[in-house]
Parts: C-alpha cells; structure tokens; sequence
C-alpha cells in the first residue's frame, strides 16, 4: 500500500545560471556609460575653435571628472551593499544621460566643468570598477577572474571604440550631435538594468555560480559613507594597500589620463588626421577586451605580482618609444605600439582586484574602490598635467616620458607585494585520524 507522504521535486535548476544574465547586462551597463567618456579626447579641438578655451582649460574639466570617477567607487560599492546594485546602477545611467545631454547648451567654460566634470564623472564612477568587484564578488566563486577581465573590458573599451563614431559624428554634424548620441547610448541600457540586473544571487533562489549559499551572505544594511571611511581605515594600515594603489595611480597616468585624452591632439600635432587618431585609439579598445579576458584567464592560473611586474615595465617602455612614432602618415611601427598598448590598456585590473580579495577578503570590493579612487586620481593628474605640458613646451613628449618612467615604478612595487595565500589543504589519513580520536579521548 502507498504511503501518503509527498516527495518534493529537486529544485529545477536553469541551463544557464543567472550569473551569466548579470555579468552581461552589467557589461551593457559599463559600456553605456562609458559612450561618453569616449567624448573629451575627440571635442579638445573642437571646444578650442568654437569657444577659445587653452587646452589647460578644457583638460581641467577632464581631469575633474577623472578624479570623481574614481573618488566615488568606494562610496558607490558601499551603496550597492545597502540599497542594491540595481538601484545604484539605475540611478548613475540617469546621471550620466542628464550631464552629457546638457552640454549642448553650454557658453562658459564653468559649465563644462559642472557637466563634463561634476555630474559626468559622479554618475560614471558610481558604475566604475568597484561595480566589478562587487558583482564578481556576489556572483561568481568560480571564474571570478576570467569574469573580472571581461566586465574590465566592457568599461575600458566602450570608452575606445566608440571613438571613431563620436569622430565622424562631430565632423558630420558637430560635437553637440555627438553629445547627444552618447547621451542616448547611457539610456538605451536602462531597460534592461531594470529587467535582469539582480542584487544577490539569493533573490532568485540560487546559489553564487560555482559555489554553495554560504558564498551568498546576508547583506550589510551599514551607511554607505561609514562602510567606505572604515574599510579605508582598515586598509591604510597594511603596506599591500599602498603598494597597489601607488601601481593603480601611474596605471591612470598612462592610460585614461594622458593617452585617451591627449593622444588625438599629440597625433594632430604631427599632422595625423583626427579621424585615423580617433580610428587607432578604437583599435587600442577592440584589443583591451582581447588582452583583459586573457589576462583575467592567466590571474587564475598566474601570480598576480608577475603579471603586474610585465604589464607596467613593458608599458613603460612601449611609452618611451612612442614620441617617434608619429607623423602625418600611418606607419606599422605605430599600429604595433597601438595593438600592444590594446592589450596592456587595463590587463593591469584583474591581478590588482585579486590581490586585494587575497588581502582583504570580504571587504575587497569597497578597498578595491580606494585602489581604483588613486586610479583615477592619477588620470586626472595626467589629464591637467599634458594639457599643462603641452601649453607650455608646444609638444606632448616630455609627458609621454614622464609616464614611461613611472610605469617602471610601478613594476617594480607591484612585485614587492608580499602573497597573502590560505594554508594548503592537508589530507587526513587513516593513522592520523586514529591519532587525533586519541588525542581527543585523552585530553
């Protein structure tokens, strides 16, 4: 006779795991946003004919809105721990859209420092990299460097690729179209950030993808401004934290702060049409997606620390070369420069993001945050500095040199970071378990 008692179906379990549908609207998200970030590099030029302003003037704004992008990740990872990652997200894409749509009727250089600097740079950082770390933090135990690399990709290249289309927009109907269009780029991603961008995997019933529901604790409902003041304190008291956010700050020298802003009018300056200038910078973008998916792929398998050490010195060196290489014409010696600068654009992010899980655990995502804070306040010195250097000696190269020679720096103090690795797994055998169970009997 059948017994009355119901057995519960196992739970069903989904062909692809939610993790992936949030990794690749997050990676929507980071490319919307940064549509405009891709804008100052192609509009210095522009601005200075429309309105008069020094290069100075207008690599102020920049640099004011590069120092913000990254001033406001620790604040924004602490966000996403209290109110969510979706509404944080939303909330920046709205941002970004009001501040790059409004430049269109600005007439004083101030106005641009508000909108370009103060609310741009606001709503981008909110969705910078401690974005990344959070949702890999969340979301994945397994690939969490592999993931890393690619969602890195998505924020990096969206600012290089979409290049050539704001290049070819300005020169069609002027910078203000070119404005809004990458207005209506942060916008089109709204949609789907509402519809599949999940705070925790818990909300859907699941597990972190390659983990168990321990990896998926109960939420920090702390103030956003505390969590990210204490995990600051707590991370200034070890000597990896400098080491990393000393490497992260010549990082943004060499990358967001010198060459994607001063790179189009340093080629100009030689005679290089600024559409080919905007077309390299593209092809740096289509390569960084290729070179920080396989550098988060070797992060899995490689010292971190060994692959900063060849990411910043070769760097440094590809810098020193590059003053050489312009000229009117497009020479392959330059397209070697721009393939190898492509992959080494931000590899530097998944080795830096996993020193930090390995020396701060679960406070990673906020410390991350101030590494990635010095990122960009290192972009924004870079950005002020060449437009400074470039005002007054007429040229851009003794920039390019200066950033060469702080790359190797940074090579340097990234190999110095001691590892910070659990004790290995020891296997318990028959003896030793008989041993133990004395041991245990005895005392």
């Amino acid at each position: 006779m059948l017994s009355g008692v119901t057995v519960a179906a196992p739970p069903r379990v989904p062909r692809i795991h939610p993790a992936w549908w949030v990794a690749a609207v997050t990676f929507l998200a980071l490319v919307g946003a940064a549509a405009f970030r891709a804008v100052p590099g192609v509009l210095i030029d522009p601005l200075r004919a429309e309105f008069g302003w020094s290069v100075s003037t207008i690599s102020a704004a920049v640099a004011i809105n590069m120092a913000l992008y990254g001033l406001t990740a620790p604040f924004a990872a602490a966000l996403m721990e209290r109110f969510g990652i979706r509404r944080v997200v939303l909330a920046a894409l709205l941002v970004v859209a009001l501040g790059s749509g409004l430049t269109v009727f600005m007439t004083a250089s101030w106005q641009l420092v508000l909108l370009w600097g103060v609310l741009v740079g606001l709503g981008s950082g909110s969705m910078a990299l401690s974005l990344v770390a959070t949702v890999t933090g969340r979301w994945f135990v397994a690939r969490r460097g592999l993931v890393s690399g690619i969602l890195t990709a998505g924020g990096a290249a969206g600012q290089l690729v979409f290049l050539p289309l704001v290049a070819w927009i300005d020169s069609a109907w002027g910078w203000r179209a070119a404005s809004l269009g990458t207005t209506a780029a942060a916008l089109a991603v709204l949609p789907l950030v509402a519809w599949l961008l999940r705070d925790r995997p818990r909300d859907l019933g699941v597990a972190p993808y390659g983990g168990t529901p321990a990896d998926d604790p109960e939420p920090v409902r702390a103030g956003a401004a505390r969590a990210a003041v204490q995990g600051l304190t707590l991370a200034a008291r070890s000597r990896p934290f400098w080491l990393l956010a000393a490497g992260f700050f010549i990082c943004g020298m060499s990358t967001n702060g010198l060459v994607q802003p001063h790179f189009i009018p340093a080629a100009h300056d030689h005679g290089m049409p600024v559409t080919t200038a905007a077309g390299l910078l593209a092809v740096v973008g289509l390569f960084d997606i290729a070179g920080t998916i396989f550098s988060g792929w070797l992060t899995d398998r490689v010292d971190p620390r060994v692959l900063l050490l060849a990411y910043y010195g070769l760097r440094g060196l590809s810098l020193f070369a590059l003053p050489t290489l312009f000229g009117p014409d497009l020479h392959v010696s330059m397209i070697a420069f721009i393939v190898f600068y492509g992959l080494d654009w931000v590899a530097t992010v998944p080795p830096t993001l996993a020193l930090c899980r390995e020396h701060f655990g679960a406070r990673a995502p906020v410390v991350f945050g101030w590494v990635f804070a010095s990122h960009q306040v290192g972009a924004a010195v870079a950005a002020f500095g060449g437009g400074v250097i470039r005002d007054v000696t007429g040229s851009y190269d003794l920039a390019w040199f200066l950033a060469g020679g702080l790359c190797l720096v940074a090579a340097a103090a990234s190999i110095s970071i001691r590892r910070n690795l659990p004790p290995p797994a020891t296997t318990v055998g028959p003896t030793d378990r008989g041993e133990a169970a004395a041991a245990q009997a005895h005392g």
